[in-house]
């Protein structure tokens, strides 16, 4: 009777490890918010922090246009109250940090994404740094202003480009950051 309890209690916690690794390891969902691709092949997922809080709700996804001058939405939204830190995603120096059409925009190109280099916006921000500087993974750059965004609730726009190119944001961060809530064990019986 104990070799069979044993036998039994093993196996479930087999099952356990494999669905967790393949939970683990397994890829993404192919889709975030509204629709809206989750990530772009051309894109290295070298992102090692959300811009803000730590999985803030997408508030708009990236809706790329169909033509250079179309409409479309060039980067996420996500929700953050005035004030809140503005952390760097990923390694990079620092392009732009000023004010364009009343609103406190920063800019950062990634370091080792190639020539153009990647380059993220964060809108509206005020900078804490300034330009020239070089940037950690998650370093605080900034905190979002009050004014200026154009969402409708409070919220900072991040945006992504590789020369003239719009790309999905949301391709820098690897798929456990973005993942929908944290991950659960299931229960041995």
């Amino acid at each position: 009777m104990r070799v069979n309890r044993c036998v039994r209690v093993c196996t479930r916690l087999i099952v356990l490890l494999l669905l967790t690794a393949w939970a683990l390891l397994a890829p993404p969902p192919r889709l975030l918010a509204a629709g809206a691709p989750l990530a772009d092949d051309t894109v290295p997922a070298l992102g090692r922090a959300w811009p803000v809080g730590l999985r803030p709700p997408v508030l708009r996804g990236w809706e790329p246009p169909a033509t250079v001058y179309g409409r479309g939405h060039r980067g996420v939204d996500l929700a953050a109250a005035p004030g809140t830190p503005v952390r760097a995603v990923a390694a990079g120096t620092v392009s732009f940090a000023g004010r364009v059409a009343g609103k406190g925009v920063l800019a950062v190109d990634l370091t080792g994404t190639g020539d153009p280099p990647l380059r993220t916006t964060y809108e509206p921000v005020t900078a804490s740094v300034e330009k020239g500087d070089e940037v950690a993974p998650g370093e605080v750059i900034g905190t979002v202003d009050a004014t200026g965004s154009h969402c409708t609730a409070a919220c900072v726009h991040w945006g992504l480009r590789r020369g003239e190119t719009y790309l999905n944001p949301l391709s820098l961060l690897p798929p456990w950051l973005l993942s929908r809530g944290p991950s659960r064990l299931l229960p041995v019986y």
